[in-house]
Parts: C-alpha cells; sequence; structure tokens
C-alpha cells in the first residue's frame, strides 16, 4: 500500500521487494482506495517523460510508442539521439521518426544507424523504416533492388529499396504470383514494379480487389494495368468507383460515345470535371455535377471487399 503523496523511489522500493506485484494506492487519512500501481506503469511513466523530454514526442505520441519500445537503461536511447542531433535532425523530425519507427531507439548507432544514413545521404534521400533494418537485410535489399533494374543514381531506386525492404520475401512472392491469375507475365509483373514500386505494398485483398474491377468491370486489360500500376494505389471510394459509375451512366444514356481510361482515371480532380462536367451548358453541367455527386455518395456507402462491387 502507498499513498499519492509518497515520492517515486519509496514506492519504487516497495515493489521492488519480492513477492511485490503491485500497491494500493490510498487517500492519506480516510484508505480510501484511488488505485493500483506497477512497476510496468512506473517503467511506462518513465518511458513516456523520456520520450517527451529528449525526443519531443507530443504526450499521445510518447504513450504509443511506449507501447512498442522496452529499454533497461537509457545509455543505447541516449546514444541514438545524440547520434540524430549530431547528424542535423531537428527535434520535430526526431519525434516524428520516433513516432514512426519506436524502434529505432534501440538499434546499434555505428553497426545499423551510421552505414545507412550515409548511403541515403549519398543519395540525397532518407526514409525512417530503413534505418531499423537488420543490415544483412538491407545489402540484400539493396542488390535485389539493382539486379531488378533499378539505377541507383534515381530516386526510383530509393522507392524500390523502401518497398521491398517493408515486406518479407514470401510475401512480396505471394502478391506477384496473385497478379499471374489475371494474366500477367514475369515481365510485366517487373515491369509494373520498375515504373511504381509503391504499388506492391498494398495487401494481397486490395491489390486483388481493384485489379479485379478495372479488369472484370472497366474493362480494362491486364497489359494497361501493367504499365499504369499507381492505378492499383487509387483511391476505389473516391475515384475508381464513382468515375466508373458516373461514365456508365453517360453512356447509356448516348450522352458519350465511349469512355478513355486515361481521362477518366489519370486525371486529377480538377481536370475531370473540366473535361466531364464543365464541358457543357452551365445548366447541363449543373446536372451532371450533381449526377456526378450522386455517384460518390454511392461509393461510400459501398463495403470495398468485392462482394456489392460485383453486384454494380
Amino acid at each position: 500500500m502507498c499513498l499519492r503523496t509518497d515520492t517515486l523511489l519509496k514506492v519504487m522500493e516497495q515493489l521492488a521487494n519480492p513477492g511485490v506485484r503491485r500497491l494500493v494506492i490510498v487517500e492519506a487519512g480516510s484508505n480510501r482506495v484511488e488505485g493500483i500501481i506497477s512497476l510496468t506503469d512506473i517503467f511506462r511513466f518513465l518511458l513516456v517523460s523520456f520520450l517527451k523530454n529528449k525526443c519531443g514526442s507530443s504526450s499521445e505520441s510518447a504513450l504509443t510508442a511506449s507501447k512498442y519500445v522496452h529499454f533497461e537503461t537509457p545509455e543505447k536511447p541516449n546514444a541514438v539521439i545524440a547520434f540524430f542531433n549530431r547528424h542535423g535532425f531537428t527535434k520535430p523530425q526526431l519525434a516524428r521518426l520516433v513516432m514512426r519507427r519506436p524502434m529505432v531507439l534501440t538499434t546499434d548507432v555505428e553497426k545499423t544507424l551510421l552505414p545507412k544514413l550515409e548511403f541515403f545521404r549519398s543519395k540525397v534521400c532518407s526514409k525512417p523504416s530503413t534505418l531499423t533494418v537488420s543490415p544483412i537485410k538491407f545489402k540484400s535489399v539493396v542488390q535485389e533492388a539493382k539486379e531488378m533494374g533499378f539505377d541507383p543514381c534515381k530516386g526510383m531506386f530509393m522507392v524500390a529499396i523502401y518497398a521491398l525492404g517493408s515486406m518479407a520475401k514470401p510475401t512480396l512472392k505471394r502478391k506477384f504470383e496473385a497478379f499471374k491469375k489475371f494474366t500477367w507475365s514475369d515481365e510485366e509483373i517487373s515491369e509494373a514494379f520498375r515504373r511504381y514500386p509503391s504499388f506492391i505494398r498494398l495487401s494481397v485483398d486490395n491489390l486483388m480487389v481493384t485489379m479485379d474491377f478495372l479488369v472484370n468491370k472497366m474493362g480494362c486489360s491486364p497489359s494497361f494495368i501493367a504499365k499504369r500500376p499507381r492505378l492499383l494505389l487509387m483511391s476505389m471510394e473516391k475515384k475508381i468507383v464513382p468515375r466508373f459509375l458516373f461514365a456508365w451512366d453517360l453512356l447509356s444514356k448516348g450522352v458519350i460515345k465511349n469512355i478513355n481510361l486515361h481521362a477518366l482515371l489519370e486525371t486529377s480532380e480538377h481536370l475531370f470535371i473540366e473535361k466531364f462536367v464543365n464541358c457543357y451548358k452551365p445548366e447541363e453541367a449543373s446536372r451532371m455535377l450533381k449526377l456526378y455527386h450522386e455517384k460518390l455518395d454511392l461509393s461510400k456507402n459501398l463495403r470495398m471487399d468485392g462482394y456489392k462491387l460485383q453486384h454494380l
């Protein structure tokens, strides 16, 4: 049992006794129970304080990060923070890094962080996730990216490393194999990855739902998508489905004679409105805009799991 006014040292001394796992916090005088505290709670409190004071993290992000990182002494995290400070990282940058990759605080400065930071600085690029990848895997990923045809002197090389390093090889292979169900050849899979590596970071389910809709509903050829893998990263709810429904409505009413997939999917919202709505006279354009908004609202209410999509 302890009081709210007891010092942290006194509380820790009690918790250090064999057989004591938790202490009941009571109010002085009335002995009214105010809560329960354990060593885990204290370590979490100290860790949150460390992240706030040393890394500049907010209370919320520090509390979140504290769930994923553990260390017995501050020696290693202090070394990591000092390393980033020496290399020009500001507190806001460090806070964002720790929020996204809290385990970076437990990495080895000389063996892991320094070689990677020097490599990325030589390429004028830095991605937090690659700083926590093991050196062996990092070298393997770099070599794999080179073998796939990425030029180390170009920015896309960094994107490829980020994509390859963010998943295990079996996962990457499973995603590549999934595209073969849509008749993608090995060369088309490689071409798609070289054009836009980030698309492969989506889950297999999301990739297949989008691919199925583009091919079987919209009539896109698999080779068309392989040359435009960015399509697979587009929002089904906000872009692909509402634009398709809108264009299909116009097509079925004879307002347009065909659908230009490039204009339909690969234009910004502003250009899409200009091309498909504002090209008409004001009164007609107003009706077109209303119709488009109806399709947007309809898309928001659809489950993007393939079931309702196939019944559109």
